[in-house]
């Protein structure tokens, strides 16, 4: 650790602080993964990855940056990571998923904000998230206020880019998007110094077609009867991917996938439950609802998320020859995910019930983080909708402290009896 003592000290950080959460981390990943029963091999990689999380990441990343390349770090699945990748510069999910962080965040903040936003913010201004510190740029969005406003508060810290997301999905707002994008492929060849070619754009949007296409076979593999990887670890392949470089992440998941293939062919029949979970999104190391409901007698195989299929369900067109056609592709493909920020969000409820019916799922659990207003209201269609579809469903809303964990185990012990 001595060699990453000193990067991090290179990184301005607050070692004394940072200690305790690395002390803390290895212990918590043990006891809610390691623990788990018949775990495939291919799972081992995603180990180390955690293991390294503020490791040897941020050693590729720092020698992309002595080697003149520029880091990008961003928190939605909204901002194109084509647009990044095509000028030679690295992107990477930034840290907003940890109780750790939220007493400094609401240093700058009002407590009665989500937890995920008051993390991210308390990751930065403490200066104990090396992912912070190697970013040359911040890239918000604003899909919901708590964070069009913190990116106000960030930008006193690091240089911040917002793009500015439409609200409504009618022609118009396409055509916005359309500029936010090549105003944001405007700020990125003037921070890396590298012009995004049609032939560059092209490259990049394949690559984030092959990790998508590559998380789709992951997930269309828990449609299994029992699903051969538990949602506990098909939740962290997903956080890792918004961090880990594409190619070998896209290498390693559908190495994983060979394996589970053959698992399948071996599996033996479960009673366990079908949980389907939709709601806010779970960054690292965000496991908190997952730890709980499989140590019950249920299996999480799909989640409605941005840590879920809002991450990779759809691809970027590659057709056109210009950066005109590209940029309409991005715009298209980006507005496609039914984020509850829009309105009117249908689209989200078709996907819900869709995916009930692709999983066979028993029931759905609706997660929602303290103050996110945007789920919190929208649970109300999503709950009528499943009930009209005799689809059960329970709410639970939480942030990332430990002290309700009990209460959702009772009640998630109570939903599935029920079912």
């Amino acid at each position: 650790m001595a060699d990453y003592r000193e990067m991090w000290e290179n990184l301005n950080m607050d070692l004394e602080k940072h200690d305790v959460l690395c002390e803390a981390l290895p212990e918590m990943f043990g006891e809610t993964f390691l623990n788990q029963e018949n775990r495939p091999d291919g799972m081992n990689y995603f180990n180390y990855v955690t293991a390294e999380i503020h490791g040897a990441r941020i050693m590729e990343l720092e020698k992309h940056r002595k080697e003149g390349g520029k880091v990008v770090g961003a928190f939605c699945v909204f901002v194109p990571d084509e647009i990044i990748l095509a000028a030679d510069a690295i992107s990477v999910g930034l840290c907003s998923g940890s109780q750790f962080w939220i007493e400094d965040g609401e240093k700058v903040l009002p407590r009665n904000l989500c937890p995920l936003i008051k993390a991210l913010t308390g990751a930065k201004v403490s200066s104990t998230c090396p992912y912070f510190q190697s970013c040359d740029i911040l890239v918000g969005e604003t899909t919901c206020d708590g964070k069009k406003k913190v990116w106000e508060i960030l930008n006193e810290y690091t240089p911040v880019h917002v793009m500015e997301l439409p609200q409504m999905k009618r022609e118009e707002n396409y055509e916005m998007w359309m500029n936010e994008i090549k105003l944001f492929m405007d700020k990125i060849e003037e921070l890396t110094g590298n012009k995004i070619t049609v032939e560059k754009l092209k490259e990049a949007i394949e690559l984030n077609n092959e990790k998508r296409r590559a998380l789709k076979r992951l997930y269309d593999l828990r449609k299994n009867k029992p699903s051969p990887i538990s949602g506990l670890d098909s939740l962290l392949i997903s956080q890792i991917a918004f961090s880990d470089e594409p190619r070998r992440f896209t290498e390693k998941v559908n190495e994983l996938c060979d394996e589970l293939e053959e698992k399948v062919k071996t599996n033996t029949s479960t009673n366990k439950k079908r949980i389907m979970v939709t709601g806010t999104p779970m960054a690292l190391p965000n496991w908190k609802l997952h730890s709980i409901v499989e140590e019950l007698n249920a299996e999480i195989v799909v989640e409605e998320t941005c840590t879920g299929t809002r991450y990779f369900e759809n691809e970027v067109s590659t057709n056109g020859d210009t950066m005109e056609e590209l940029i309409k592709n991005m715009a298209d493909r980006y507005l496609d995910i039914n984020c509850a920020c829009f309105t009117p969000n249908k689209g989200r409820v078709e996907d819900i019930l869709r995916y009930a019916e692709e999983y066979d799922v028993d029931g759905v659990i609706y997660y929602n983080l303290s103050f996110c207003h945007t789920y919190a209201v929208e649970y109300n269609n999503v709950e009528k909708s499943l009930r009209d579809n005799n689809i059960p469903v329970l709410m639970i809303e939480t942030d990332y402290s430990e002290e309700d964990s009990g209460q959702i185990k009772t009640r998630v012990e109570a939903f599935l009896e029920m079912i």
